[in-house]
């Protein structure tokens, strides 16, 4: 569990930092974290549905990443920041899915 709420709190933390610039594409990523919460209460926090409502952040991760780049066209930076989060994402999602298979 652990590893689903660092990145959603580093994720905040990081658009606190950038908040105060008029053009950063910071408040496109609080859909990210709308999808892993509104994936979490549908999965009721069980470990299946956990892993894929991971699964599903990951994906929303990327698709924030890619409109994000397109908007502002800072490719490296955007690209670097968000590959982190989906590593984490989907780290995360299957580590529930093993837990899922051992029943927890």
């Amino acid at each position: 569990m652990g590893v689903a709420v660092a990145p959603a709190l580093f994720l905040l933390w990081m658009h606190g930092a950038v908040a105060s610039e008029g053009d950063s594409p910071g408040m496109l990523f609080y859909t990210v974290l709308a999808v892993g919460a509104v994936g979490a209460l549908a999965a009721r926090f069980r470990a299946r549905g956990m892993a894929w409502a991971m699964f599903a952040t990951a994906v929303a991760q990327v698709i924030a990443a890619v409109i994000a780049m397109a908007a502002w066209g800072q490719y490296l930076e955007i690209g670097l920041f968000n590959a982190v989060f989906v590593v984490l994402w989907t780290a995360s999602g299957m580590m529930f899915r093993r837990a899922a298979a051992y029943g927890m």
